[in-house]
């Protein structure tokens, strides 16, 4: 079974190791699985998950995304430093 969503999935997981450097393949690798979140699905996947708290869980994480994404474009137009003085005396 050979389509281009598997063979992305393997792809994007391989990590090359480059004179005998293991420790630095492996952390090139776990940060590759951090940002794809599979421990924390592995994780969730060990335990029966009641829809309820499901639902609750999915309804937060939106919620942390749209705040998450809010504070990061205040951040950013506060540390902006070629802005108009508003203040001009």
């Amino acid at each position: 079974m050979v389509n281009g969503h598997k063979i992305y999935n393997f792809l994007a997981r391989t990590v090359l190791v480059k004179n005998n450097e293991i420790e630095m393949s492996l952390k090139s690798l776990e940060r590759v699985l951090g940002q794809e979140q599979l421990y924390i699905r592995a994780k969730r996947q060990m335990f029966y998950e009641k829809p309820c708290r499901k639902r609750q869980r999915i309804a937060f994480e939106h919620a942390k995304r749209v705040y998450d994404a809010e504070m990061t474009r205040k951040i950013e137009f506060v540390v902006r430093k070629n802005r108009v003085d508003p203040w001009l005396r």
